[in-house]
């Protein structure tokens, strides 16, 4: 977040402490009992230390989010697109309907309410993968795989729309981890004219 001090400050065995100590924590007993109280006691550090890195317990949550969800969230490219993003998609509502997601909820939550952390979830979940997920659809428009006349930020919001739709509104996890088989049925709309 832009007010965290310097990352590089941070004891890293604290660090992780903290990480692991919200993690677990909001996994065993729900994001919503999770403190900035119960997560430094059970990483065994002072509360003061975690609001030095963090301004609440939802930042530290995010980042515990985030780098779990890393490998969730890769790009493959083995040169068949509706493939690739089936298998990512597939990959990432795994994990949204998953421990990662109980807790990544809780925290969209809280963005609602809380511009920083509502900027802090853009900026590290969101607009990385938003970019990697353009640099996958660029490599498919200049294989000819896919039209090249729909900006690729749009492309993105059709196939992770219903993703995020399912999940946030509450869908059955088998619902949101369908929203793979729906690769097919957008992509199909955005194969390039036969002439």
């Amino acid at each position: 977040m832009a007010n965290t001090p310097n990352p590089q400050l941070r004891n890293p065995r604290s660090h992780r402490a903290i990480l692991d100590a919200a993690y677990e924590l909001s996994v065993r007993s729900g994001y919503a009992k999770l403190t900035v109280d119960t997560i430094a006691a059970a990483a065994g550090v002072g509360k003061q230390t975690i609001y030095r890195w963090w301004p609440s317990k939802a930042a530290v949550a995010l980042d515990a989010v985030n780098e779990r969800m890393n490998p969730a969230t890769d790009f493959p490219d083995t040169g068949d697109i509706v493939a690739d993003l089936q298998t990512q998609i597939a990959s990432l509502t795994k994990a949204l309907t998953g421990d990662i997601g109980a807790i990544y909820r809780g925290v969209i939550a809280e963005a609602q309410t809380d511009p920083r952390i509502a900027a802090a979830v853009r900026d590290t979940i969101v607009e990385p993968r938003i970019t990697a997920c353009r640099q996958r659809l660029d490599h498919a428009i200049a294989l000819g795989q896919i039209r090249d006349d729909i900006p690729t930020r749009a492309m993105v919001e059709m196939l992770y729309g219903p993703v995020y739709y399912r999940y946030l509104l509450g869908a059955p996890d088998d619902e949101v981890r369908a929203s793979a088989e729906l690769v097919g049925y957008i992509l199909e709309g955005l194969r390039p004219a036969c002439a």
